[in-house]
């Protein structure tokens, strides 16, 4: 059951993605996503939560903001104690600003200075900064922005991670945007769940009846189950 929304706040901030869900959608561990929003052990939660009854949850900015602490991760391997020297490294950059991860565009203006930075905090070579650049590259290209500046939309990763190159040519056939359908992932340019195909997949329909179904090409079909399912047939 989820918590009805606050009303003061702004659909892209209202707390409604369960910790495991966030971890289903960006491909991310969950214990990973959890260490980082509610803590671990001695380690301090480093993604500000807004705070309610029951159950820990995420808001799409919260989203946003796994998104790209994961490209750090997945390059230099940062350990969480060193995440927390990233985000103290944000917080001098952009003077407190509550939620820079999503917000900044880390490649423009003092992006360029956190790259530098964070090059020397994970002890990272020219070349390791090269690599921080391509990948946080590959990772803000799947972020849509408002006038503001602000992330509005996310195109997550549905496939297997490999190089920047790579990630750079994935398609962005899914969209998680919290001004439609409750911010759960649908079809790009559509209202259509993609719970609800992974659900008639797995209930047993093929790709094919549910293309023809929905009026879509199979490829899309195909990246609705990848979001929701790890299944041999949706890698």
């Amino acid at each position: 059951m989820r918590l009805a929304p606050p009303h003061s706040l702004e659909p892209r901030e209202v707390p409604a993605y369960r910790i495991s869900e966030v971890a289903q959608y960006l491909r991310v561990p969950k214990a990973t996503v959890r260490a980082w929003a509610v803590g671990q052990g001695d380690f301090k939660p480093v993604i500000r939560l807004e705070r309610g009854g029951g159950l820990p949850l995420m808001s799409f900015v919260n989203l946003v903001e796994v998104h790209v602490l994961d490209a750090l991760r997945r390059e230099h391997d940062i350990p969480l104690q060193k995440t927390r020297g990233v985000l103290r490294l944000l917080d001098k950059l952009f003077r407190g600003e509550p939620h820079p991860l999503a917000d900044r565009d880390l490649l423009t203006e003092s992006g360029e200075v956190f790259v530098e930075d964070l090059g020397r905090l994970v002890s990272a070579s020219k070349d390791g900064q090269i690599a921080i650049r391509e990948l946080l590259q590959a990772h803000l290209r799947r972020v849509d922005r408002d006038p503001a500046g602000r992330a509005s939309r996310l195109y997550p990763f549905t496939r297997k991670r490999q190089d920047p190159e790579s990630l750079s040519k994935e398609p962005r056939l899914v969209v998680i945007d919290p001004e439609v359908q409750f911010g759960r992932p649908v079809l790009t340019g559509t209202g259509i769940p993609t719970l609800v195909i992974a659900d008639r997949y797995k209930a047993g329909e093929s790709i094919a009846d549910l293309a023809r179904d929905y009026d879509r090409p199979e490829e899309e079909i195909e990246e609705a189950i990848r979001c929701e399912l790890a299944l041999p047939t949706a890698a």
